[in-house]
């Protein structure tokens, strides 16, 4: 079983970002030291006014930190973005982490970005699977010549070739049924979302376990990723984390999730309130606590890589680094 840390690189208005860089610095050197397998990077577009570095050059940044630790975005919305570019980038980070970048894709939501890059949302779905196969073919071929709906090389190579022999594993993100058996087709491992109740997860786990199996196919791991607090007391730790994880969850809701609403009562957001969201689907309490909902994850889904993002906008740097301290005691 391994544990990731999903960094928190996004930060409320008026906030100073060269101020919050070298905690970055602090949290990805400390998880490094506790035994953390994993470093991971979201990724989104126009946001503002919460503040948000784009992850590639912020991941290249970092890199020597997490040496030896497997590093990727969790996730890229591929069907922004031409997947020559993702493909080269992609290749040029795989060189520079020596072999352990994860390309982490998505086919994103938020209509804001897909009008700002000029692609329609109805064409998320088709984009998404023609870059996937057209990066795949870069990667392991010296000359690809493709033709498609929407991409077309002729007779080319990538610029910087992948240490890894296939190209770095390409680990996709989903959220409904039909985008969890397309995970199974197409991707190296599912990546679940944080979001998710676990209940919601185990149906779909049992989806995504007949995709594979019917298609013959053996995934690289079982990653989850979670939001995830370790206090210093389980009768504590909520209350020390609640306001910051709101925040974020609100954002969330704002942009067109959680209920769909930028109300500011939680039933609006959330439908319900922000405690019963909470429950079945977020991580949160003391070494003990926490180290039993792993457990529990890992019987009722078979998951073996937690990705645990330990902080959201607002939570101070000293619990932060105590949550990814207590982490890595559990995971140890």
């Amino acid at each position: 079983m391994k544990v990731g840390l999903f960094l928190n690189t996004q930060f409320p208005e008026g906030d100073s970002l060269p101020a919050r860089l070298p905690e970055l610095v602090l949290q990805v050197r400390l998880a490094r030291e506790s035994g953390f397998a994993s470093l991971w990077f979201p990724d989104h577009y126009i946001i503002g006014p919460v503040q948000m570095p784009q992850p590639v050059p912020l991941m290249a940044w970092l890199m020597r930190e997490a040496e030896g630790m497997m590093i990727g975005p969790n996730i890229r919305i591929l069907p922004l973005l031409n997947p020559v570019s993702v493909a080269e980038e992609s290749a040029t980070l795989d060189l520079l982490s020596g072999g352990r970048y994860v390309l982490g894709v998505g086919l994103g939501y938020r209509e804001a970005e897909f009008t700002a890059f000029g692609i329609p949302l109805a064409e998320r779905a088709a984009r998404f699977g023609e870059s996937i196969g057209l990066m795949r073919r870069l990667f392991t071929e010296e000359k690809v010549t493709h033709e498609g709906k929407f991409y077309t090389v002729k007779d080319a190579s990538l610029s910087c070739r992948p240490v890894s022999a296939d190209g770095p594993p390409i680990y996709v993100a989903a959220m409904v049924e039909a985008a969890v058996k397309r995970a199974a087709r197409i991707g190296d491992a599912w990546l679940i979302v944080n979001s998710a109740t676990i209940d919601t997860v185990q149906q779909q786990m049992a989806v995504y376990r007949a995709a594979l199996a019917a298609g013959g196919r053996t995934p690289r791991e079982y990653p989850i990723a979670r939001e995830c607090y370790v206090g210093a007391s389980h009768a504590t730790a909520f209350e020390e984390c609640r306001e910051a994880l709101r925040y974020k969850y609100a954002a969330y809701a704002s942009w067109g999730l959680g209920g769909g609403s930028a109300a500011p009562t939680d039933e609006a957001m959330f439908g319900m309130p922000f405690e019963a969201f909470v429950r079945n689907r977020f991580i949160i309490g003391d070494k003990v606590s926490v180290k039993e909902e792993v457990a529990r994850y890992r019987e009722t889904l078979g998951v073996d890589h937690f990705i645990m993002r330990v902080q959201w906008p607002g939570l101070p740097q000293e619990k932060t680094l105590g949550s990814i301290r207590r982490l890595g005691e559990i995971f140890a």
